[in-house]
């Protein structure tokens, strides 16, 4: 396969239609010979007479003009054969003698065969290798089962063609039996029964909820899976102009679409193995993904690797800001190799073609069929092509986070790419740059860890992550768009409160972040500064990109004697956004810390700010407007968000007041209106 597959890096686009077999007609070439050379030659219509032999000449070669060739294919189109008189006719209106217009005919009705036989081909392998998973699904369900007659393990043997398909029909028939006794448990109240008899009629226990998938359901989720990952392949293709219309509204709800293409340091097997591991997916995109987990592994693919695994998974999706409620799915994700190096993954609700019980038990939202294609380029690289098709409930998201939601740095393609692409250079960078910061490899993967704590307790807390069960405060001195949360915490022991603000901003992304990240402006908007500017003390860079890195901070012109407390802080920037986190943390703790120590018990009460564009352009994709025309227009502003934890009391039994509430609210207001004065923003 990798001889038929054309990479051009300089381009920088992929062609996935090779996967759907739809080949691409050849300019046409036909000889022109001399009379002398169709001598030993015997057409399929007329008879050659014989003559004298003579001298082999060399063969004369005549390349046809396009409007030859326009005019030829137009013709072959109505008629593939032509007689004398018609080639005759031809030839004069051409300029071309009647027997390079009857090669040329005799070549292209070849080359149309081919074709033909080509894409017949390639149908026929698809279908084999539906039958093949079939068959594995159906041997998976059989190792399990208990003879009738003598209670023993059944042992498959030779299936014919007419038992294989009562198989397929009774594992359907079942599952829809297993559907109709829930709907009726549902309605009518009580527990009807497949196995004991109930009135005259079959039945069984009551059914659990979550019963393990099985049987026909299996196929199902197989179907479902194998017409996602084609929906998948067929999208990748699209054109760019006709992506522009992919964005439409059903009534209160949006249907948003969204392809980015671009190369990431990590090789194809290892991105497999880490979209197909849930922990490690989740791990990657901890800034999109708050939770995740699989419910049912239904494949785990063949010989040993990812190809053809399939697993029914539910995770949470969140947009670093308080007025984006967390998005709750359920789906499914299959994985299949189409080559060496060669992969593709794709999402899909179950079942988004039916309204179904199954999803709003759950009250999931849909996904359609998103995923990426992976390619290996060598060099430990990939080249991957992310697309993201799925919906958000406009009602439920504030009017200022709903065009970054319909764009595609929101929870789109932009977002996905840009993440993995920022979080494969941190690995890269950590594991191949010398340690320049004095610290042992202990003391920076524990340092690492501390830092990977903090951001994940700040996401929480701004979003309302159920990781750390935070409840939700109302109080009538709070502004509808500030969140207030709390917890109960062990380290820092206590109750801790959580606040966050969203709003937006009249100036770049880069602009902001840069401020944010200045030591010498810290003293503008940092409380914690104590009116001093403040300097670098550590540095772990995370990336080449400038700003990405975790770094511990201190006061300008005071050493580590005459300070008490250092501020650990994470801050990266990409064209999906940006991040600057930062916690305070005593001495004593770090120094343990530096020197390898477990940094669990590390006291955390993280702040700091999400940069997030405001959806009104976007850098790294192209946009079209209602006509079609590309859309050349810089971003008018960012959104930010701002949030601070605090303790406020260190007694668990400890109850908030309205001071507490009043503290945390000023906190926040302070801070926005020193970063507008200081960035000359007014108010």
């Amino acid at each position: 396969m990798n001889g038929d597959l054309d990479v051009d890096m300089s381009r920088g686009d992929f062609n996935p239609s090779y996967f759907l077999g739809k080949l691409k007609d050849d300019e046409f070439e036909s000889r022109s010979l001399s009379d002398d050379s169709f001598d030993g030659m015997s057409g399929d219509e007329d008879k050659q007479e014989q003559r004298p032999k003579k001298k082999k000449r060399k063969t004369k070669y005549h390349r046809h003009t396009s409007y030859q060739i326009q005019e030829l294919e137009s013709f072959f189109k109505e008629c593939p054969h032509p007689n004398e008189k018609q080639r005759l006719e031809l030839g004069k209106k051409l300029t071309l003698e009647s027997k390079q217009i009857k090669f040329w005919f005799q070549n292209r009705r070849t080359q149309m065969k081919t074709q033909l036989e080509r894409h017949e081909n390639v149908i026929l392998k698809q279908e084999n290798e539906k039958l093949r998973l079939e068959n594995s699904f159906l041997k998976e369900s059989m190792r399990g089962s208990l003879c009738i007659d003598c209670g023993g393990a059944v042992i498959p043997g030779e299936v014919s063609f007419e038992q294989h398909q009562l198989r397929i029909e009774n594992a359907k028939l079942k599952d829809e039996l297993d559907r109709i006794c829930a709907l009726a448990n549902r309605f009518i109240g009580g527990s009807i029964s497949l196995e004991q008899p109930l009135n005259g009629g079959i039945g069984s226990q009551h059914l659990p909820i979550g019963h393990s998938v099985r049987g026909g359901t299996s196929l199902m989720f197989m179907d479902l899976a194998m017409e996602a990952m084609d929906e998948l392949l067929k999208l990748a293709e699209l054109d760019n102009l006709l992506w522009s219309s992919k964005i439409e509204k059903e009534s209160m709800n949006h249907l948003a679409g969204s392809r980015e293409t671009g190369l990431v340091l990590i090789n194809s097997l290892a991105l497999v193995e880490t979209l197909m591991d849930t922990n490690k997916w989740a791990e990657m995109f901890e800034c999109i993904v708050t939770v995740g987990s699989t419910v049912e592994m239904i494949s785990n693919g063949t010989d040993g690797s990812r190809n053809g695994s399939l697993q029914l998974m539910q995770a949470e999706f969140q947009v670093m800001s308080p007025l984006v409620p967390i998005k709750q799915k359920k789906f499914l994700r299959y994985c299949k190799q189409h080559g060496d190096g060669l992969w593709a993954v794709v999402d899909v609700s179950y079942d988004i073609n039916r309204e179904n019980e199954y999803l709003k038990s759950y009250g999931c939202s849909k996904k359609f069929p998103s995923g990426c294609i992976i390619q290996d380029i060598g060099n430990g690289c990939s080249k991957v092509t992310w697309i993201e098709h799925s919906e958000y409930e406009e009602s439920q998201v504030h009017s200022l986070y709903q065009p970054l939601l319909s764009s595609s740095v929101g929870l789109g393609a932009t977002k996905w790419l840009a993440t993995l692409q920022r979080q494969c250079e941190s690995i890269t960078t950590l594991l191949s740059s010398q340690d320049h910061t004095g610290l042992s490899l202990a003391g920076t993967k524990s340092i690492l860890k501390l830092a990977q704590r903090m951001k994940l307790n700040f996401y929480s807390g701004i979003t309302a992550s159920c990781i750390h069960k935070w409840e939700k405060l109302l109080a009538e001195n709070v502004g509808q768009d500030m969140r207030i949360l709390t917890r109960k915490s062990l380290e820092p022991s206590g109750i801790v409160l959580s606040a966050a603000t969203s709003l937006w901003l009249p100036v770049t992304q880069q602009r902001l972040f840069e401020f944010l990240c200045d030591g010498k402006c810290r003293n503008q908007w940092d409380i914690l500064s104590n009116g001093a500017p403040m300097e670098n003390t550590l540095l772990v860079p995370k990336g080449q990109r400038e700003g990405s890195c975790v770094s511990l901070l201190r006061a300008a012109g005071k050493d580590q004697n005459e300070s008490s407390m250092l501020i650990l802080q994470e801050t990266w920037n990409d064209t999906s956004g940006a991040l600057v986190v930062y916690a305070p943390v005593d001495i004593p703790s770090m120094n343990v810390v530096m020197s390898g120590g477990d940094s669990a018990y590390v006291a955390l009460l993280p702040s700091g700010f999400s940069i997030l564009p405001d959806g009104s352009s976007s850098s790294s994709s192209d946009q079209f407007d209602t006509d079609g025309g590309l859309v050349n227009h810089e971003s008018k502003g960012c959104l930010l968000t701002v949030g601070f934890q605090i303790l406020v009391n260190s007694l668990p039994t400890a109850k908030l007041n309205v001071e507490s509430v009043e503290t945390v609210n000023n906190l926040i207001a302070c801070t926005i209106h020193k970063i507008r004065a200081a960035l000359r923003i007014p108010a």
